[in-house]
This record gives structure tokens, sequence and C-alpha cells, in this order.
């Protein structure tokens, strides 16, 4: 049998939120499914190389593309969410290379890939809580700024005293976006600003790494580190499937 990943304390708590997000059935097989979609995920091999152990390749491909159509595993990733603590929200954005095979699903406005320096590419946009817990994320092609998708990040979450980011972040109208939602911005500006980082907390900004950590442990799997998903709702679906991953010790221990 291959190695999987979900304890029966994990497996129950997966199993209780899809029954109450309503769009899942309660079915005995949908552990073995889940498995066989975290080994995919965590080998990256081609769906129909998957171990039979799990059943099906193409039962298991078919239940995960439905499941990405109605949302399943974000729900499940925006519920386990649900007990972040944002008192401090970190924001930050992270590319992943796009394979070749990915870049052909025929509408461009469904495949969430761009060009940058290293070829076909597409950025995960993420924001994380105090203990560095995935809070919500969004997808865009490698070549979009960070800052496109910043306030977007921030009205996702829940209000946070402060709101943390990088200097790719140095805008007025983001600080003051942060400001009318009643949080405090920890951006620093750029080296040639006129007005300088007096405002700056930075033995609070040294806790950004909390948010590289979070892409750090998501791109261990390596569906996740290069991305294979020809549609971006698909890929969204193993990106929010790792993110969960992260949530469930949380709720095991």
């Amino acid at each position: 049998m291959p190695r999987t990943m979900l304890t029966d304390n994990a497996w129950k708590k997966l199993k209780n939120v899809l029954k109450e997000s309503g769009r899942v059935y309660n079915k005995y097989e949908h552990r073995n499914t889940l498995e066989g979609i975290l080994y995919r995920m965590r080998t990256g091999i081609q769906w129909r190389d998957l171990p039979p152990e799990f059943g099906l390749w193409n039962t298991i491909f078919r239940r995960f593309n439905l499941w990405s159509k109605k949302g399943v595993l974000e729900k499940l990733l925006s519920t386990l969410a649900k007990e972040s603590d944002t008192e401090w929200l970190f924001i930050d954005g992270s590319i992943v290379k796009a394979h070749q095979d990915s870049a052909r699903s025929g509408r461009k406005d469904e495949e969430a890939i761009g060009k940058s320096r290293g070829g076909n590419s597409t950025k995960i946009h993420l924001a994380v809580d105090s203990g560095g817990l995935p809070v919500y994320f969004e997808l865009s092609g490698g070549q979009v700024n960070d800052i496109v998708h910043a306030e977007s990040l921030i009205s996702h979450a829940s209000t946070a005293q402060h709101v943390v980011a990088d200097k790719g972040y140095d805008s007025e109208v983001l600080r003051d976006f942060i400001e009318n939602k009643g949080s405090q911005s920890q951006i620093p500006r750029k080296q040639n600003s006129r007005i300088g980082n007096s405002q700056m907390e930075w033995c609070l900004y040294r806790y950004r790494h909390l948010v590289e950590n979070a892409f750090m442990k998501i791109k261990k799997y390596r569906a996740v580190a290069t991305r294979y998903d020809k549609l971006a709702r698909n890929y969204r679906s193993i990106v929010a499937l790792a993110f969960v991953m992260m949530w469930l010790p949380m709720y095991c221990d």
C-alpha cells in the first residue's frame, strides 16, 4: 500500500466539514479518493499513473474535477481558516513554474498562466495569520505585480491590527486602504522615499518570514511547486488542499 497522509482524526474532521458544506455526499470511498488526490499532489505524477490501491485513476480524477467545479477543497480551507488569529496579517506572492503541457486549456481566462523571465508561470498571492497559517489566497499569471492583489487579500481576511508586507507593496494608496480598514500598515518605503521609515515596527517586520515559510511548506508537494494542471480552478484546488494540510494539525492534536 502506498504511503498515505490522513490520520483517522484528520479524516474525521475533514469528513464532517465536507458533510456540513452540503456539496459532498457522505460516501465511504471518499477517504481513499482523497488519499489518491493527496498522493498525486505529493508526487506530481500523471493521474493515470496513480497506484491501483486508491481505486481507478479516472474515477479519482473525475471526482477531483467535480470537487474543483464545486469549490469543495477551497471551502475546506475557508472553513478551517475561520479559526485564524489575524492580529497580524502577512501578505506576499510566490511564482511557480508552469509545465509546458499546462498552458493548453484554450482560454486564457481559464489558465492564470503568464510569461515571466523563467517562461510560463503562475503566481500565488497569499495572506497568512499571526501563526503563519494560510487565511486566503488567489492566483494570477506570473508577470502580475504582487500589489495588484493586495487589497483583495486584505479584504478577504478579518480586520488585523497590523498588515505586514515587503517593499514590493510600497504604495500610499495601499497604505490608505489599510488604514481605512482599521489596521496599521507595516510596509517599508523604498530607499528613494523622502518620508522614510520612522513609522515601521521593525521587530514585527522580522516575522514576515512566516508567509515565506508557508510557501516553503506547500512547495514540498511536487504538484504545487510545478503546475501541471491546465485549468486554473484545478490548480487552485490543489493549492487549497496543500494549505488544508497545514491547518489539520491544529485540529487533530
